[in-house]
Order: structure tokens, then sequence, then C-alpha cells
């Protein structure tokens, strides 16, 4: 019977705890981010996957084909190629082809990379249902966003809109995207 009294008592304190410890998590604030909607701030220390850096007195990449972040890679999953051209003092990349389904972030490669031509790019939301779109051409990446860099700059500034609305238009609520479908 002893035994009995201290089981139920023992159980109902546990109760009380874990009742106490839900209240108390209730109450407070809630820290859920809405992520398609709202994102975290990314630490400065984050390691995305590596990208070519583009030299900004020339905009070429930095890049020489040296390979040496090829050889220091333990994954291999880096393949550098290039060519050199006529006149000139080194090569050119023409392919640098990251598998990123091997790469383990290590970051040996951009360690050894003596000329600051590739860094870990900024890049988290990676998803995709086929393994394909995880090989990546670096060089070409970097050449796409210099095109689009380059096709923004070109394109006029838009006009702000005006501040004039008429009366039926401010008393309707915002209709978002969602609420539309």
């Amino acid at each position: 019977m002893k035994n009995l009294v201290s089981e139920v008592y023992s159980g109902v304190k546990s109760l009380f705890t874990g009742m106490k410890i839900t209240l108390k998590e209730f109450f407070k604030p809630t820290i859920t981010v809405r992520y398609p909607y709202e994102t975290l701030k990314i630490p400065p220390r984050f390691r995305g996957h590596i990208e070519l850096v583009r030299d900004a007195t020339t905009g070429q990449p930095k890049c020489f084909v040296c390979k040496l972040c090829e050889k220091a890679c333990p994954s291999d999953c880096i393949t550098v190629e290039g060519v050199k051209p006529e006149g000139a003092r080194r090569k050119t990349v023409t392919n640098y082809r990251l598998d990123f389904t091997k790469c383990s972030l290590c970051g040996s490669c951009v360690e050894a990379c003596r000329d600051g031509a590739i860094r870990f790019s900024r890049e988290y939301n990676l998803a995709s249902t086929s393994k394909e779109e995880f090989i990546m051409d670096l060089f070409q990446r970097l050449e796409t966003q210099g095109a689009e860099a380059e096709k923004a700059s070109e394109t006029p500034a838009l006009q702000p809109p005006s501040t004039t609305t008429t009366a039926a238009a401010a008393d309707k609520p915002l209709q978002t995207s969602l609420e539309a479908k």
C-alpha cells in the first residue's frame, strides 16, 4: 500500500511539473517564421555552394585555371577547364563544373585558391526534384549574372506610381495573390 501511494504521488508530481513547463512556454511569444513570406537573417559566415568571383577591373572571372581547387577537393566534385587565348598571359575559364551532390562544403577549395577566385555563395534555398539541377556550371552562372546585371543597368528607372487615389480605390482592401486564387 505504501508503494502504491508513493507511485501515485510521484506520477502526480511529474504531471504538474510537465504542466508547469507547458504553461510557461504557452505564454511566451512565438518565434515561428512564416518561411516563404519571411526569411531569417543569414549569418555572415554562412557557407552556401561555391561561386566564381568576377574581377572588378576586367569583368572576367578571376580564375585562371590553376586547378588548385580541383586538387584540394576531397569529394572530387570540381572540374575546371580552360583555354589560353592567343597573346594572353594566363588561361581563361571555359567550364567550371561543381557537382553539389558530392560537395561536403568543407572549404578546402576556397582556402586553396590563391587569387580568391572562388568564394562561398549566400544562396541557401537550393531545392529541386532532379539531381541534374545540382550539377552546376559556375562559369555559365557568372556569365548569366553579368548579363542580367548589364541588362538591369541599361533599363531606365521606373517612375513611382502617382500618390493620388480615387475614393473607391481607397475603400477597397488590397487583394494578395493568394487570395485571388
